[in-house]
């Protein structure tokens, strides 16, 4: 039997295959398209996503196929009248080593995911359609093409139009905004630098080229044209020209080799659950929200790492099946926090650009890094002693640390990898966990006989003297006291009962 059956092979997909895995979980994973996708699509990475890329060991490709601080230049025809990097400012520190988001095109985050889960021994079954599924209580039966799969759970990873979301009675709720209809494809430009966003908003429509990273294309973003009837008509490579032309102005412009096109209307709607017993939902098949920001496949990707860790340590008989209740717990309350805030910077948009100089930076927001999501309501979030740095509930952040020989570490390296972490950080060595599963933590002392911290950023961040669990997403777990053995043992013994 298959622990896992993950439908749909976009990013969040992935990210939970790679992630399970790497656990030693027997996954599939399967996706209806013959091909693999090659457009654009989603092009952008928040911090928070690099900082999960980084645990799934896979960023350095990451960062050398993207790039950050991309100007955003808006022009009224060919005068360019307002120029920003809406990221200006933000430099790697200590506590956030990846703190810009990245422009990547969706095409090669999934590229670079799928040769991650290859080198897993795992593999995307194209051309497998997913056409119903039963569950009981011992797993769910899968009917895909011809094949009937069984597996302990189902996870429908498979985007706005999810079969598993269909087939469970799941309504996506809410409303899609009277607002204009947008083209999207993949062009080459000739007469155009690759040095900056384009952005033409006027009375007439508007056209956004926004060059893709290691590629010779650039993504564009138009004005639907509209037939007699006024509904959009079908984006062609005459239709994107001929709307730049309109709206844009620019003599010597000219698109070619159109490779890729969709047409993308505004929805707001989630589900209101995540779970149905052994099925669960995760990403677009869950909830659709506005462009501004790019949250769409991050927020995906941040589904799948949430539940990988907990449906690694259930089906390795490590957890209770209860443990994952905590995933709807967590993420749904945030998939509303997504619908909100990205309505409200697609509105800070809309405003913007009518005024002069205004444009997509006015997106730009702190929540958007997604650095400051946090489950404090969760029953995974716990505190037992004093608090001076982070809550229980919040990102774990990143500080250098040294080795005893002096060597340069730092506490993502500590983190990386399918398992809790428990630091010690000030006088008192890690405590001894009696009863608790070997294979589940690892712990570190960071003070006198242990690792150090360097420059005092662990202490800033943490506070001293104090028991710190990590959890494997990178969220703190627990906050106890130095020597608080128990508490520690009572949270990592909690997940077997």
């Amino acid at each position: 039997m298959t622990d896992v059956l993950v439908v749909g092979g976009g990013p969040t997909g992935l990210t939970l295959a790679c992630d399970l895995a790497r656990r030693g979980a027997a996954v599939r994973i399967i996706d209806r398209a013959p091909e693999f996708p090659t457009g654009s699509r989603g092009k952008g990475l928040s911090p928070r996503t690099l900082e999960v890329l980084d645990d799934l060991g896979v960023v350095d490709r990451i960062l050398a196929s993207g790039v950050s601080h991309l100007r955003h230049r808006k022009y009224r025809g060919t005068e360019v009248i307002a120029e920003v990097d809406p990221q200006a400012g933000q430099v790697p520190t200590p506590e956030v080593p990846y703190p810009a988001a990245l422009m990547i095109p969706q095409w090669r985050v999934e590229r670079i995911l799928r040769e991650r889960l290859d080198g897993l021994g795992v593999t995307v079954e194209r051309g497998a359609e997913l056409r119903d599924f039963r569950q009981d209580a011992d797993g769910v039966t899968a009917a895909v093409g011809e094949e009937r799969i069984r597996a302990r759970y189902l996870v429908g990873c498979d985007g706005g139009h999810s079969t598993v979301r269909k087939a469970l009675g799941l309504a996506m709720r809410g409303e899609t905004p009277e607002m204009e209809v947008m083209a999207v494809g993949d062009v080459r430009v000739d007469g155009l630098a690759r040095d900056a966003w384009h952005q033409w908003f006027t009375g007439d429509g508007t056209v956004l080229l926004c060059p893709l990273p290691g590629t010779d294309f650039f993504q564009i973003q138009s004005s639907h044209e509209r037939g007699p009837d006024g509904a959009p008509l079908e984006p062609t490579l005459e239709r994107f020209q001929r709307t730049f032309d309109r709206v844009a102005g620019v003599p010597g412009v000219r698109l070619h080799d159109l490779t890729w096109c969709s047409t993308y209307r505004v929805n707001v709607r989630m589900v209101d659950r995540l779970r149905v017993d052994r099925v669960f939902l995760a990403g677009d098949s869950a909830h659709v929200h506005p462009i501004a920001g790019g949250l769409g496949m991050n927020s995906g990707i941040q589904d799948a790492y949430n539940l990988g860790w907990k449906l690694g340590l259930v089906v390795a008989g490590r957890a209770t099946p209860e443990l994952l209740d905590s995933y709807e717990e967590e993420r749904l309350p945030i998939a509303g926090w997504l619908l909100e805030i990205t309505s409200e910077r697609l509105a800070a948009v809309l405003e913007a650009v009518k005024e002069k100089g205004g444009g997509l930076d006015a997106v730009a927001s702190p929540e958007l890094t997604q650095l400051l999501l946090r489950y404090p309501w969760s029953r995974l979030s716990r505190q037992a002693g004093r608090t001076i740095g982070v809550q229980p509930g919040d990102r774990a952040p990143d500080a250098p640390l040294r080795t005893a020989d002096g060597a340069p570490s730092h506490l993502f390296e500590l983190f990386r990898g399918p398992h809790f972490t428990l630091l010690a950080i000030g006088e008192h060595d890690v405590p001894p966990l009696d009863g608790v599963d070997p294979a589940i933590v690892r712990s570190h002392w960071i003070g006198p006989g242990g690792l150090r911290d360097d420059g005092g950023h662990v202490a800033a961040a943490y506070g001293i003297n104090t028991l710190v669990l990590v959890r494997p997403d990178g969220y703190i777990g627990l906050i106890a006291d130095p020597g608080d053995e128990r508490s520690v043992g009572d949270y990592l013994r909690s997940l077997r009962s």
